[in-house]
């Protein structure tokens, strides 16, 4: 029996779907947490606190260079679970992705993609209607509230990279393409909404912009880097997908940098178990000395406001109106709890000087992990 049920839920951009504020993420399923570990998170998240909204993708889980790493395996034990728990499919929102470009992605003759044999992952339309087939056996349901496509198929700077280079572009897939593809499966209710993921603005409006030639839905969703050392979408891409505008809600994933915004890894400390130690070349932007300057200066605020930095982290991404749900993770039952306790508004509320002293830690040193780590130092007020 629950002790405490999240009060509150947002609309998922124009879907007519409504979710929690946090939405349980599952990429440590399959390497750092086992099948019992996974369901046992999704019984105390969904069960006990009332989250309602899940997030997964085929080739989780990550990091994808772990010994064993074997693609699909999150969405196999989302299936188990969900078999073990058949009345509550219709009260979950499940979401999950279809990898974007990626060359030579067979690994040990499985496939995150299982489209066409000896062939890169792209968003064409065969691959987009088998990735989806794939991920409905895996996830052991008829159908997935929300298909998201994990990455773009053109090139776009991702994960780390903030600069455009013209010299990276190569043919892709036409948007067009996989908006239709998209549109057959929607059509075949096999996915009810489709969202973006790791997009540019250019990239939403493009998206729309097929959407509506084609007479397909538009996206609903935008699963994208978001943190306190990670704020580029609330510039221009916020514009784009405002309820006033295209209506897109924002589903910001690693909020706590990784792991970084924790607080575990400041003064030095190098904890085994923690992932940005256990995997050396895995969003290592988190921990370059200017992330480490901004995050011991939010973490003083958190200490200020009387709260642990995770939580101040989590909590932060509430106040943003273009957030429809945050997408945590844990590997331990005690990181999960306190993070869902983040978005109880009963145990949580930020004070307005601590949301100003955030802004001014924030406009002292913007967007810190895309700075690289030879970069002079400035100076936080």
């Amino acid at each position: 029996m629950a002790t405490k049920k999240l009060p509150k839920c947002r609309p998922l951009g124009s879907s007519g779907l409504m979710v929690t504020e946090v939405c349980l993420g599952t990429m440590t399923f399959g390497i750092q947490n086992t099948e019992e570990d996974a369901h046992a998170q999704l019984d105390y998240a969904v069960k006990e606190r009332g989250v309602n909204f899940i997030d997964t993708a085929e080739m989780y889980p990550v990091p994808s260079s772990a010994a064993g790493w074997k693609p699909g395996t999150t969405e196999e034990y989302i299936g188990t679970w969900i078999e073990k728990n058949p009345a509550l499919r219709s009260e979950i929102v499940l979401a999950t992705k279809v990898a974007g470009y990626n060359p030579g992605s067979e690994t040990g003759g499985n496939r995150f993609v299982p489209p066409k044999p000896k062939a890169d992952c792209r968003l064409d339309r065969e691959s987009v209607l088998m990735a989806c087939d794939a991920s409905l056996r895996r996830l052991r349901t008829d159908y997935i509230d929300l298909y998201q496509l994990h990455w773009p198929d053109r090139y776009a700077p991702n994960f780390g990279q903030s600069v455009y280079d013209p010299k990276q572009e190569r043919d892709a897939v036409p948007i067009k393409e996989t908006v239709a593809a998209l549109g057959e499966l929607i059509a075949a209710g096999k996915i009810r909404h489709y969202g973006l993921s790791n997009e540019t603005t250019y990239g939403v409006c493009e998206f729309v912009r097929a959407a509506d030639e084609l007479g397909v839905p538009r996206p609903v969703s935008i699963q994208n880097s978001f943190c306190l050392l990670h704020r580029t979408f609330e510039t221009e891409l916020a514009e784009a997908c405002a309820p006033s505008h295209y209506d897109i809600g924002l589903l910001p994933w690693t909020p706590l940098a990784g792991g970084a915004l924790s607080g575990k890894y400041l003064h030095g400390k190098k904890p085994a178990e923690g992932r940005l130690v256990k995997y050396p070349n895995f969003m290592q932007r988190y921990l370059n000395a200017p992330s480490v300057e901004a995050t011991e200066a939010y973490d003083a605020i958190a200490k200020e406001a009387g709260i642990s930095l995770a939580t101040l982290s989590l909590a932060w991404c509430r106040t943003r109106w273009y957030c429809a749900s945050t997408i945590i993770g844990a590997t331990t039952m005690e990181q999960l709890k306190e993070n869902i306790d983040a978005f109880d508004t009963d145990l949580v509320t930020l004070s307005e000087e601590t949301l100003k002293a955030i802004d001014d830690v924030h406009f002292a040193r913007r967007d810190p992990c895309m700075i690289p780590s030879s970069a002079p130092p400035r100076a936080l007020r």
